[in-house]
């Protein structure tokens, strides 16, 4: 398992770095768009919602994306409208008046949880795109360091109920991966941080990408599964594999912002 781990890191992360850096940024949109909609679609698989509320959350999701990068603002207005048009659609498209809270708000609920979030990502691609190999490598190495180091002495759970395998000394790794990531990656690669400034930026990285994966898990134990889905076997869905980027995105955009090194 963990020479899987590492030949599959080993082949995917240059072939990121080289989609990030290289490609123009309608490319990263394109990977976006991709992620989001898949994610959705495993989010309204686990909650059974189908026809055209799962139809509409997802072409919601896209306009959202799409937005986003035209106007170059993360959460862009069509939001409000893309809900609005979700309410109709139930209020029309269903007359039995019967779970339409239930059905309305996880169509919504996926919308603002995985397309909305995602969309901090696009502003940060066009302010530089090494800040999106920055996120991405803080968020990777900070897993990493909580998967090994909650393997290797984790025994206090961290939060049972909501995640049995995580443990407090993962957390504590997941920090302390997120600090070393952001110092190293400046240091080779942002140039635009430095000192306590990458050192921060990794710690809020790796704290929030905790809380990122403890919110999956508790969809997941609400809608009664183990993984989002099986498209990647042996690891679980997409959503899976982003939970921790959703809301590290969106914070590292934040702070970065408030460190004033985003405008």
């Amino acid at each position: 398992m963990h020479l899987k781990r590492i030949a599959t890191a080993a082949l995917l992360l240059p072939l990121f770095y080289f989609y990030i850096m290289k490609l123009p940024e309608a490319f990263f949109l394109a990977l976006l768009l991709t992620l989001s909609v898949v994610a959705q679609w495993e989010f309204y698989s686990m909650y059974h919602v189908s026809g055209l509320m799962k139809n509409s959350g997802m072409f919601s999701g896209v306009l959202a994306l799409l937005s986003a990068y035209l106007l170059q603002r993360p959460f862009a207005p069509v939001l409000i409208y893309s809900f609005m048009a979700i309410f109709v659609i139930r209020l029309f498209g269903k007359r039995d008046p019967v779970s339409s809270l239930r059905d309305v708000s996880s169509t919504v609920l996926a919308v603002l949880y995985i397309p909305g979030l995602l969309s901090f990502q696009l502003s940060l691609r066009h302010d530089r795109p090494e800040w999106i190999i920055f996120l991405f490598g803080c968020v990777w190495i900070a897993d990493s360091f909580a998967y090994y180091i909650g393997k290797a002495v984790g025994k206090r759970k961290l939060y049972a109920a909501v995640s049995p395998n995580k443990t407090v000394a993962g957390a504590v790794g997941s920090l302390l991966g997120g600090c070393l990531a952001g110092w190293f990656l400046d240091a080779v690669l942002v140039h635009a941080l430095g000192g306590w400034r990458a050192v921060a930026g990794g710690l809020v990285i790796g704290a929030v990408t905790i809380v990122g994966d403890l919110v999956e898990s508790m969809f997941k134990r609400d809608a009664g599964v183990k993984d989002s889905s099986n498209i990647i076997p042996g690891h679980g869905g997409i959503l899976d594999k982003i939970d921790g980027v959703l809301f590290a995105g969106p914070v590292f955009y934040w702070v970065s912002r408030a460190m004033g090194v985003i405008v």
